[in-house]
């Protein structure tokens, strides 16, 4: 394989190409993140527990808690102690997703495995309750993340799943991630092994993502029904 470019070192190994004006970027903001149809704040139990437990009561089979290393959570106190142990946490950094149409938390997001030393991060620790999935709050949420992190210099941003987990995996192409891989027997959790899916979106294909994010995430986009007229990229 040849280095990018052609580029090589003195010694004439192929290497990849310089960052010469390479400066980390600050951790991502653990402020509140606004959007037309959500916004993203960072997560309290005051504020959010409540929200949470109803929203996700609604999922009476436990569906949504299959591939996440946490839940079900079997009382409003314990998913209360779930957030109470995380919302101070810097790394996992968490948000509550909060409907603008009913001011209520119905999902709850991360950023994780911050690096900015190299300008990569990982979103994930995703729980949307059964009525925030596949809607306009759940995208508009991912798009809020993504945007604010390339915004503020990252160069990278990850998305990791269970590699047996089938809408995840189509979540993160219909968002514009790249599948990178598997990772055989990368993680042990609930008592049974996982293989993780990677993906990731780079800085360089964020301008084209967004401009697909913000056409899609039009009111023009939606009838009056609230059904898409176009797709979003990667469906």
């Amino acid at each position: 394989m040849t280095a990018p470019e052609g580029i090589t070192n003195a010694l004439g190994q192929p290497v990849g190409p310089p960052l010469p004006d390479w400066r980390p970027p600050p951790r991502p903001a653990h402020a509140i993140l606004e959007g037309r149809y959500c916004r993203l704040e960072p997560l309290d139990a005051g504020r959010h527990a409540a929200d949470l437990h109803a929203a996700y009561s609604r999922d009476a089979d436990g569906r949504m808690w299959t591939y996440l290393s946490s839940g079900p959570f079997t009382s409003s106190a314990e998913l209360r102690s779930w957030v109470e142990a995380r919302q101070d946490s810097e790394d996992p950094l968490f948000f509550a997703v909060v409907d603008a149409s009913t001011a209520r938390a119905a999902g709850v997001s991360s950023y994780l495995r911050i690096e900015p030393a190299h300008g990569v991060v990982e979103v994930g620790h995703l729980a949307f309750a059964p009525q925030l999935q596949r809607t306009r709050v759940a995208t508009e949420a991912m798009y809020l993340m993504m945007k604010h992190v390339f915004d503020i210099g990252y160069r990278r941003c990850e998305w990791k799943c269970d590699a047996l987990n089938a809408p995840s995996r189509r979540a993160a192409e219909r968002l514009g991630f790249t599948f990178e891989g598997i990772f055989r027997q990368a993680i042990v959790y609930k008592g049974r092994n996982r293989d993780t899916a990677w993906y990731s979106v780079i800085d360089s294909e964020w301008p084209v993502l967004e401009t697909s994010f913000r056409a899609w995430l039009d009111p023009d986009n939606f009838d009056a029904d609230g059904r898409q007229r176009r797709r979003l990229r990667g469906t």
